[in-house]
């Protein structure tokens, strides 16, 4: 059976970009995957600490962090695995720093400084993406978002030969259960809880539509 992974970037396990993963899951599990959803919140791990253990040619650690943390095995799995998909929220206009340390962890260890570069992968694996912004399309257009978070398709391509992965975008998330309870006068309750209700139901199907089409890359 095939194996996928999904890697929450959020610290909340409940939020949604959890519960778009979810789904993206479940999409995959009705395509007869395994699955499974990592959430990094729960973990205690730092990013690339630039110490180049990796790229020692005969050393220990070579093609593979020398960083030893609750992330260590994770990265042992999802090597090992046929695809995964990744999620972050967007904060400050980027993703998180759980999302980024993850990668940073994930790719560079694998990636050869070769002239052209190169991976030591040693399989295929696909890949996808799931982006939840507070902001519309809109906004995520005027601000560059898609063109900043797009660049990370890359790397999955070139670290392990995926083809071109998915990205799911999922915009006007609703933040709070009350708004009145938090200094929020810059969104419109009323129209965020239009969206909750009519919207996210939709890119939840999508989501799960995605799963499956993951799944079918296999």
């Amino acid at each position: 059976m095939k194996k996928i992974f999904a890697i929450n970037g959020s610290p909340r396990k409940n939020g949604n970009t959890a519960e778009i993963l979810r789904d993206v899951l479940s999409g995959a599990e009705s395509a007869g995957c395994s699955v499974e959803l990592i959430n990094l919140g729960d973990l205690k791990f730092s990013g690339c600490r630039s110490c180049f253990a990796c790229k020692m040619k005969n050393g220990c650690s070579y093609g593979k962090c020398a960083l030893r943390d609750d992330l260590t095995p994770l990265l042992e799995k999802i090597i090992q695995a046929d695809a995964f998909v990744m999620g972050s929220p967007i904060y400050f206009g980027a993703e998180t720093g759980l999302y980024r340390n993850f990668l940073e962890r994930l790719f560079f260890p694998l990636l050869r400084y070769t002239n052209p570069p190169s991976t030591l992968a040693e399989k295929k694996l696909e890949a996808a993406f799931v982006y939840t912004m507070n902001v519309n399309e809109e906004t995520m257009g005027l601000y560059g978002y898609k063109e900043f978070l797009d660049k990370f398709s890359k790397f999955p391509q070139m670290i392990f030969g995926s083809s071109e992965p998915e990205t799911l975008y999922v915009f006007d998330t609703f933040q709070f259960d009350d708004y009145s309870k938090y200094e929020s006068s810059l969104f419109d309750p009323q129209h965020k809880a239009e969206v909750r209700k009519n919207q996210f139901p939709e890119d939840k199907k999508r989501a799960f539509e995605m799963g499956k089409r993951l799944a079918q890359k296999l």
